[in-house]
């Protein structure tokens, strides 16, 4: 864990029994961060079809899909999702993971738990084998935008995010989790 990262929250490998939570906080986390406006109906099916209790089991027990929980006193604040062997095609460098989601409750955010939420995952994907940790943010995410360049992710392009025929502007960002050789 990086110095200065919060002491009072641990992190584990997510359990099936954690699918509920992460069901109930993701909802809640997709929901401040995508729907300032309030609630459309294609917003709800779009939450109900990546955070139902059924889409999470799934998830939790797909081979190449991991998860890290961070948890004060007994309850979730936070989770990461990561898929290993991940391809995006502007990532250069492989093999990659993607972080699907990076998740953390919004009275958390500022307090160091994100930062050592995506130690965590780094260290996992390197664990796992990967090079090159890749995601995507919105380009409406500003905070995310800003996030993720500070802690060395390069910018390589855009890519749409679609459901029920809407799009949405994504930035793509990875970061080599390895030194490389110079030649």
């Amino acid at each position: 864990m990086p110095a200065g990262a919060v002491i009072d929250v641990t992190f584990r490998a997510a359990v099936d029994t954690d699918a509920l939570c992460i069901s109930v906080l993701g909802t809640q986390v997709y929901l401040d961060t995508y729907a300032p406006d309030g609630i459309r109906p294609s917003l709800a099916r779009e939450v109900q079809a990546h955070f139902s209790l059924a889409a999470i089991s799934v998830l939790l027990s797909a081979p190449h899909s991991r998860f890290i929980v961070a948890e004060r006193a007994g309850h979730m604040v936070a989770f990461a999702q990561l898929t290993m062997d991940s391809i995006q095609e502007r990532v250069p460098v492989r093999p990659a993971a993607e972080l699907n989601r990076l998740y953390v409750q919004e009275r958390f955010a500022g307090r160091g738990v994100g930062t050592a939420l995506l130690a965590h995952a780094e260290a996992l994907a390197v664990t796992e084998g990967a090079n090159t940790l890749w995601l995507t943010a919105w380009v409406g995410n500003h905070r995310a935008l800003a996030y993720y360049a500070r802690r060395d992710y390069k910018d390589f392009g855009a890519t749409l995010y679609e459901f029920e025929n809407e799009q949405y502007e994504n930035r793509i960002f990875a970061k080599s989790l390895r030194a490389t050789e110079s030649s």
